[in-house]
């Protein structure tokens, strides 16, 4: 087999190779911009051209991802409106201009909506022609051999006693075998392999799509909401059961899914020694959920990380704590509060904080109406000689720390104040015979007096535990995971799998032996073009073995050598 170098001209080479490479990619061919002809019909074509042009596509990708960037170090409005309050509070001459870029409502504002529609356009734009080109592509066949193979940067020849069309039906059906879509054109046979490849590309872009929709329309409905619910209480999804609640611009009421639960017990247990002492290993709710108005009620848990699926609907468990219950007494005896008392925890060991308040219902020793507040700090593993943080996060020896107050708390003044905070404005500490503020530890079981006959608080031997659940609502994020994947897939397939073609010619020379001629083009000039080219004639010269010169002594004829496959001169295969 030998390797032969074409002599022709330049300009007949390129424009035999520019043919025999036609529609490799459905990739728009690259034009000189010129300046638009005067008119608004000028204006606007020129302006689809630049948008629907792929360099733009990816210019606006960046300018989005760079547009997130303020979204997510910024407070924003519809995610936390008291971070939002503070960041104002604090920065005085920045706020003003955050507010009039939009930056407190990063992905609501005007600019960022122009990029993201824009960025829409553009994908949909390159997407439509090239899918009608690929899809014409596929109806049509390989283009035939070019006139001069030797142009190719993959080429080999040699000569065969073999019939010409015998080597074209064997070139025909070893390609078929490899999986080359193949047909015979003339005195030759074209094939083409790698369609994957464009399936990727198209694939990838319009995973792309799916993926912006997705997320706009996840960011326009969402909603999510945090509930702390006791041991015995239970949960309506409903916007008033909320603690807290965010949601989408254009989320309504009648967006959530119906539903109810209640907790009927949380158990966690820990790690009691080793480096990991107080890690949770058991950390689960057991509730009673119904869905719908006369939904039956079912029996089940949820883990952390195992969220409970309703509808649309996810309900994750996301904190614990302990909610002491408290009975409370006037000086006559009569009851005035009892309740459990969910307390916040401030580490993971379950120090926690909050507060008790008593807004009706009591009389002070005068007989005059008033109301209690109570500072409560509990630790539900008290060591003796330190009072600031339990040792362990479960009950091995629970503490209850009260500091008692009465007067006027402040919640019938018509501004909002946490239930786990106590506002002392108005409020004076009950003081002891020697003057000091009223403050002790009390043990499960114990009662509290309060001085002067005002009454006693009992820390009851029940102790309940709470669950915190966050109940999120995030459409669309099936078809982003699906679009996700899809993208990676077809960004892989666009990077690994390679197009390309390979033409085999047999024609009769002058002296009456066959001439059979190989050659291979891929999109990208690879090295692998010329590797599979070298496997494909090792085959096809097997069935079709070399002819001995008329000079060669006939017992070298027996002897065939390995066929090898070298670019042609001047191609460049990297």
């Amino acid at each position: 087999m030998s390797n032969t170098t074409d002599k022709a001209g330049p300009a007949a080479g390129e424009e035999d190779l520019d043919a025999a490479g036609s529609q490799l990619s459905t990739a728009p061919a690259e034009e000189l911009s010129s300046p638009p002809s005067l008119g608004v019909i000028g204006w606007a074509r020129w302006f689809w051209r630049q948008l629907t042009s792929m360099r733009v596509a990816l210019l606006l990708l960046l300018l989005l991802s760079l547009g997130a960037i303020p979204g997510s170090l910024i407070p924003q409005t519809g995610i936390d409106e008291t971070k939002v309050a503070e960041f104002r509070k604090t920065h005085e001459t920045l706020a003003p201009i955050y507010d009039k870029l939009g930056l407190f409502n990063v992905y609501s504002s005007v600019w960022f909506s122009a990029i993201y529609i824009l960025l829409f356009v553009s994908l949909i734009g390159c997407i439509v022609p090239r899918t009608w080109q690929f899809v014409g592509q596929l109806r049509g066949r390989p283009p035939g051999a070019p006139r001069r193979l030797t142009r190719l940067p993959a080429y080999t020849t040699w000569r065969t006693e073999a019939e010409p069309e015998q080597v074209r039906e064997a070139a025909l059906a070893l390609l078929k075998k490899r999986r080359f879509r193949a047909h015979l054109s003339g005195d030759a046979v074209a094939a083409e392999k790698g369609y994957l490849r464009e399936v990727g590309n198209l694939a990838f872009h319009i995973a792309l799509i799916v993926m912006l929709v997705a997320f706009a329309w996840g960011q326009l409905f969402k909603s999510e909401g945090n509930k702390l619910v006791v041991e015995g209480d239970g949960f309506s999804n409903t916007l008033t059961q909320y603690d807290d609640f965010k949601s989408g611009s254009l989320f309504t009421q009648d967006d959530l899914d119906p539903f109810s639960f209640s907790l009927k017990n949380f158990t966690g247990t820990y790690e009691p020694s080793g480096p990991n002492r107080g890690t949770p290993r058991i950390y689960k709710a057991d509730i009673t959920y119904s869905v719908g108005a006369y939904g039956k009620d079912k029996a089940t848990s949820i883990e952390v990380n195992e969220p409970l699926e309703i509808g649309d609907s996810k309900v994750y468990l996301v904190s614990h704590g302990y909610a002491p219950v408290i009975t409370i007494r006037d000086g006559k005896g009569n009851e005035v509060f009892h309740d459990a008392v969910p307390l916040l925890p401030l580490d993971g060991n379950v120090t926690s904080t909050g507060a008790i308040k008593v807004m009706d219902g009591y009389r002070n020793a005068k007989g005059a109406w008033e109301q209690l507040g109570f500072q409560a700090f509990f630790l539900p593993s008290y060591v003796k000689g330190n009072e600031l943080a339990s040792q362990f996060p479960a009950l091995l020896n629970p503490v209850l720390n009260l500091e008692a107050y009465h007067g006027e708390l402040g919640v019938n003044a018509g501004i909002p104040q946490s239930v786990y905070q106590l506002n002392k404005k108005n409020l004076k500490g009950f003081k002891d015979a020697k003057g000091k503020q009223v403050r002790e530890n009390l043990k499960p079981g114990e009662t509290m007096k309060l001085p002067n006959g005002a009454g006693t608080v009992t820390f009851e031997k029940e102790i309940k535990e709470w669950a915190g659940f966050q109940v999120a609502r995030q459409p669309a994020s099936g078809w982003a995971f699906a679009g996700a994947l899809t993208a990676i897939f077809g960004l892989a397939a666009s990077l690994f799998i390679q197009r390309r073609r390979v033409w085999v010619r047999a024609v009769r020379g002058d002296d009456g032996i066959t001439v059979v001629e190989m050659a291979g083009l891929g999109r990208s000039e690879s090295a692998k073009v010329p590797e599979e080219l070298g496997d494909l004639a090792g085959i096809l010269y097997d069935q079709a073995p070399g002819a001995p010169d008329a000079d060669d002594d006939p017992a070298d004829s027996e002897a065939s050598p390995d066929p090898q496959v070298a670019p042609a001169e001047g191609a460049d295969t990297k």
